[in-house]
């Protein structure tokens, strides 16, 4: 995904909040006359102005759509990297927003897509800003705890290598990369579905596997696990 610097201008902020300001004063003005006809009006007029002024994306959505940002960052993978790009731009689009990296201070920026046109964010369009979610990459990660698990996952790929034939070798040294890269967990804590999206997704996407890869997936990573209770583990956390 290009790098892009969509943030609007000080000046369209400003005038963000004085359209928002306006249309707040019309809606209390019209929202009192129709109370005094009906009783209801500011009611509807209060729901109706809060209507978008917090963004639309869950917490937990930003949460990993940062997750997967840094992911993709720290890996050496092109593959790995495209891989984690697109389930964080999928994760995002499923609630209307688009993701864009902000390079002037290191800032993940999640737009509405309604604000975009050829990927690129129209100020006509901007009616509030605080709908736009902005997440720091530059504050402390969970970089140490990264490098603790790549080393063990790399030490476990590293062993099948020494004991087993080429085909279990290369396997171990994906799924070392994919353990790592994508869910920072030791390659003997993968839980079924993880396995499963392993031999699904991952490895048939960015691995290179041969066809032969492929037919002894499955042994592969019943070997990993059975040589992986044989090296020193991370400490827990």
């Amino acid at each position: 995904m290009t790098r892009t610097n969509d943030e609007p201008p000080e000046w369209a902020k400003e005038r963000a909040r004085e359209v928002m300001a306006a249309e707040e004063a019309g809606s209390d003005a019209n929202g009192g006359d129709a109370a005094d006809e009906s009783g209801a009006g500011d009611a509807e007029s209060d729901a109706g102005a809060d209507d978008g002024r917090a963004p639309d994306v869950p917490v937990d959505v930003v949460d990993e759509a940062e997750r997967l940002t840094r992911l993709a960052r720290r890996t050496e993978d092109d593959a790995a990297a495209a891989f984690y790009r697109e389930r964080r731009d999928e994760l995002v689009a499923g609630h209307d927003y688009v993701p864009r990296l902000r390079d002037d201070d290191d800032t993940l920026v999640l737009y509405p897509d309604e604000w975009m046109a050829d990927g690129t964010v129209q100020l006509d369009r901007i009616e509030t800003t605080d709908r736009a979610v902005e997440v720091s990459l530059s504050g402390p990660g969970d970089a140490g705890r990264y490098d603790e698990i790549a080393a063990y996952n790399h030490a476990v790929a590293d062993a099948v290598a020494e004991a087993h034939a080429d085909v279990h070798a290369d396997t171990a040294r994906s799924f070392a990369a994919f353990m790592s890269n994508h869910y920072v967990r030791a390659v003997d804590d993968a839980a079924p579905a993880v396995r499963e999206e392993f031999r699904e997704e991952y490895l048939p996407r960015n691995g290179w596997p041969t066809d032969e890869q492929l037919a002894v997936v499955e042994e592969s990573l019943a070997v990993i696990e059975s040589v992986a209770a044989e090296v020193e583990g991370p400490e827990p956390p």
